[in-house]
């Protein structure tokens, strides 16, 4: 038998949380002497702390818990919670995170304001090209939104491509428009240049058309970090006279395996008022 401050140390739990769970009822002392009050737990009791804690991990109330224990909720049912709420907790470590990289962006732009550099912009016309492409809805053009759409789009485009025994002649382009049913979505393009001729398969074969003036900037890094470059290009066409004519087109350079070594070129057709 273990006092509750052996206990304690043994299932790492403090001795009030002990306490707590002896008057809530959840675990009970195996033994209280009858004359001093002490409370004493045996080992086998550290089962039940275990899957206490465990189960108040997963984000229940101590009822809800004690109801399952009272139960007698099984080892494998218990790992399958326990399964579910990590890859629950992982979807959302990767949100947060995906939501810091743009706070970090954001607060780039913040700190770069009134002196972003615009000389890297280069104003030139853009030729048409073929490409095939896959399509999706976007809620936003919020990145949280784009991100989670375009990465799959490409996988798939590429796997149709592969199957399909073609390769791709260029680099990626992916370009966007308001989707047609509105409410802010988007549609986006994943597409890849190709070589003429080629016929519409798992995936969709155009021709882009040319942009007669495009203001354009090359970024360097991962697209989640792209909007300090973004709003450069902005300011350019902004002090230039320019009027934008679209969403920028996103051009992949090179996209080596590491995401911070990319480098995409931002083509934002314009218009002079």
């Amino acid at each position: 038998m273990f006092t509750i401050g052996d206990f304690a140390r043994h299932g790492r739990v403090s001795v009030r949380m002990l306490r707590h769970y002896d008057a809530t009822g959840l675990l009970r002392p195996a033994h209280v002497d009858p004359t001093t009050g002490y409370r004493y737990y045996s080992a086998a009791q550290l089962a039940r702390l275990n899957r206490v804690i465990a189960l108040k991990d997963l984000g229940l109330t101590l009822l809800q818990v004690q109801q399952i224990l009272d139960e007698k909720v099984t080892t494998e049912e218990l790992r399958a919670m326990l399964r579910l709420r990590r890859a629950e907790l992982e979807v959302a470590m990767a949100a947060a995170a995906a939501r810091l990289v743009q706070v970090e962006a954001r607060l780039r732009s913040i700190e770069s304001e009134g002196h972003m550099p615009t000389n890297d912009v280069v104003f030139k016309s853009i030729p048409a090209i073929r490409v095939a492409e896959l399509t999706a809805t976007a809620a936003s053009f919020e990145p949280e939104d784009i991100g989670p759409v375009i990465g799959p789009l490409y996988d798939e485009l590429f796997r149709c491509l592969d199957t399909a025994g073609v390769t791709p002649a260029g680099p990626g382009v992916a370009y966007y428009e308001d989707a047609p049913e509105g409410g802010g979505r988007i549609s986006v393009h994943a597409a890849v240049q190709v070589a003429a001729p080629l016929q519409d398969g798992a995936f969709r074969v155009l021709d882009l058309p040319p942009v007669d003036q495009a203001a354009t900037i090359v970024h360097r890094g991962s697209m989640d970090t792209v909007l300090p470059t973004a709003q450069a290009l902005a300011f350019w066409i902004d002090e230039n006279g320019y009027q934008s004519a679209g969403y920028p087109r996103e051009i992949s350079l090179e996209c080596p395996d590491n995401r911070d070594d990319w480098v995409t070129e931002l083509q934002a057709p314009v218009t002079k008022p």
